[in-house]
């Protein structure tokens, strides 16, 4: 019988720890599928942000960081291995919150790495506290009568954010919700890491995730919010090419 499909080696044979219904395991999927495909596991390193992280799916070289601190730790990373594929993997807490300093700033520089930021709007791993994706009206252990503008404030764009940043090469949004928007996220993460190691600047690829756990419903309900709530505060698609802001 012809195999038509089989395990990517850059992902370890070993159990994951998500909760159901998380699509963690959908991006761990896409990113080391196109390692594989683009011949760059040999040559790969990544660095972990805190929280739902991948340390010990990949069959990579990995780096842990602090809280937030990833971009900072990926810009001595890649100076010290110029020819390595260097990826930060950060939750939108890490990368929004508490880091988003370091990802505007290497974006600035030109850093020539590629962050993925899984965005599931709340702090999963400590609790499910409101994080900067929050969706106005969504109840987490910290808004638990719903986020309020007047008292929490707007959620955030960080991939638009980004995109405004000079120095700041390619950014995209995509998610994780069905196999249709899984293909094109693939086609986003293609991109960025080509263009990282075609020496290109910074790369950034948002990734719109769900978690049932802390949203309190079930995982298929998890993926209709994403669809129906999530996509139409955060659109997807690229939002920076080399052509321009899209």
């Amino acid at each position: 019988m012809e195999k038509v499909y089989e395990r990517s080696s850059t992902l370890m044979n070993i159990p994951m720890h998500y909760c159901p219904g998380c699509t963690h395991g959908n991006a761990h999927k896409l990113i080391a599928e196109v390692i594989d495909e683009m011949d760059l596991k040999g040559k790969t390193i990544g660095v972990s942000g805190i929280g739902c992280s991948f340390l010990s799916y990949f069959d990579i070289d990995v780096v842990g960081a602090p809280h937030g601190r990833p971009p900072a730790t990926a810009t001595g990373v890649k100076a010290a291995n110029p020819d390595s594929f260097v990826f930060t993997y950060q939750g939108d807490g890490d990368c929004s919150a508490i880091g988003i300093a370091e990802a505007l700033h290497a974006a600035g520089r030109g850093e020539k790495f590629t962050t993925f930021m899984v965005a599931n709007g709340v702090f999963a791993m400590t609790g499910g506290q409101k994080s900067p994706y929050t969706l106005v009206g969504d109840r987490t252990t910290t808004t638990q009568d719903g986020r309020d503008i007047e008292r929490d404030g707007h959620p955030m764009k960080m991939a638009e954010l980004v995109a405004q940043v000079p120095g700041a090469y390619y950014v995209a949004r995509g998610s994780l919700s069905s196999p249709k928007n899984i293909a094109k996220s693939k086609e986003y993460i293609r991109k960025a890491m080509k263009y990282q190691m075609d020496g290109k600047g910074y790369t950034f690829v948002e990734l719109l995730s769900t978690c049932p756990t802390n949203w309190g419903i079930s995982p298929v309900e998890s993926l209709k919010k994403v669809d129906e709530e999530i996509e139409a505060y955060y659109p997807l698609g690229e939002i920076l090419t080399p052509e321009g802001v899209a």
